[in-house]
């Protein structure tokens, strides 16, 4: 299993995803997992060689990919790549040794051009990288019917056959509705004011700018919570800092709560389970785990009906879905603000939706049976290349 993040450095949902897949994988078979990083316990992890450390963070990519092929155990069976990063670990290893790569899609850089404020020229490295690693690769697993809808239309020359849908999951043992409010306390939210939540990092991919200028619709009375850290870039840091500052000036100042580290996965249970509303706006979202999270925490969701969204909140029963138009972003924004308004105002609706939400991810979302899923593709890679070989 190849992938940037690993516990302890997890910031993302594909590092949620990978950590999860492979916690319940590792009773169907045996898993070796490599990632990036500084040395780990339960993972062979690569660090950036130090030639590179100056380097356009895509070339430094490549440095550790490198790493990463060189240690790979030459008996491996099966490798399997997470997101752009170790995608190219994952082909060179399939050259190399001669077996399947499988990598999963949780985003595709053909649909993500901000990304070029981020890594400049390396947004073409990373681009090239992903291309290439899609169409030679034995199988490709996407996130949702959405995202295999938008790999096959960014790669049109990819072979459908080899296009599988296994869904994101949630431990729901872990995200349920969770009591205890110290995580509230410490960061000064008072349970006084119903708030709605959001959690994510300060990228253009998760639509903050938008909730923000639709908070200034917000009811009087409603709080939102900002679980927002880990700019992609010192320009967006400071757009979304001149943004709440100014949110703040034209509302009560109380109004919006910055937490600007990575919260906790206990505190954020707590934070999710005693919002009123939990706000995704994402422009682009393969399928948005956040929500799943959410949902498990029992509470409803306003999200943008984007990428594989709809297929995990159900519109009118555990959420709101609000259509985006990038030609019309204000009325985008204004309709947010009505749904996020709808559900604040009626604490009976929302309750409601949480319960139903709850019940969908425990339902529809098990990671016991998404490994099961995972695995059936892992046979289909082998079995494939094994038919191509003979």
């Amino acid at each position: 299993m190849l992938t940037r993040e690993w516990p302890p450095e997890i910031y993302g949902g594909a590092g949620v995803h990978v950590e999860q897949l492979v916690s319940h994988l590792r009773a169907l078979a045996t898993v070796d997992v490599h990632c990036f990083g500084q040395p780990r316990s339960d993972a062979l992890a690569q660090g950036i060689p130090e030639y590179l450390v100056t380097a356009n963070p895509a070339l430094q990519t490549l440095g550790v990919d490198i790493g990463m092929v060189a240690s790979i155990d030459p008996a491996v069976e099966l490798v399997h790549s997470h997101t752009w990063y170790t995608n190219l670990a994952g082909h060179l290893t399939s050259l190399l040794l001669g077996v399947p790569h499988v990598l999963t899609a949780h985003s595709l850089e053909p649909l993500r051009p901000w990304k070029r404020e981020q890594l400049g020229g390396g947004y073409d490295i990373s681009s090239w990288i992903e291309r290439s690693s899609y169409l030679s690769s034995d199988a490709v697993i996407a996130v949702s019917n959405g995202m295999r809808a938008d790999i096959l239309t960014a790669y049109p020359d990819i072979d459908p056959t080899k296009v599988h849908v296994v869904h994101n999951g949630i431990d729901t043992d872990v995200y349920r509705p969770q009591l205890a409010t110290s995580g509230l306390e410490r960061f000064g939210i008072k349970q006084s004011h119903p708030y709605a939540l959001f959690v994510g990092r300060i990228t253009r991919q998760k639509g903050l700018v938008h909730l923000l200028r639709a908070a200034r619709h917000f009811a009087d009375d409603v709080t939102l919570v900002l679980c927002a850290s880990s700019p992609d870039t010192p320009e967006i840091a400071e757009e979304t800092a001149e943004a709440i500052a100014t949110l703040r000036s034209e509302r009560r100042p109380d109004s919006v709560i910055w937490i600007e580290e990575q919260v906790d996965q206990e505190s954020l249970i707590q934070l999710l389970t005693h919002a009123r509303v939990f706000t995704c706006p994402s422009i682009y979202e393969p399928l948005g785990i956040v929500n799943l999270e959410a949902m498990a925490c029992q509470t409803a969701v306003v999200a943008s009906a984007v990428g594989g969204i709809p297929e995990v909140v159900d519109n009118g029963q555990t959420g709101t879905l609000v259509p985006y138009n990038s030609t019309d972003l204000d009325r985008f924004e204004r309709t947010f603000a009505d749904a996020v308004n709808n559900l604040m105002a009626d604490e009976a609706k929302a309750t409601a939706f949480g319960e139903r939400g709850r019940r969908r991810a425990i339902e529809h979302f098990s990671w016991s049976a998404i490994a099961e899923q995972t695995l059936d593709v892992y046979r289909w890679a082998l079995d494939h290349r094994s038919g191509v070989d003979a």
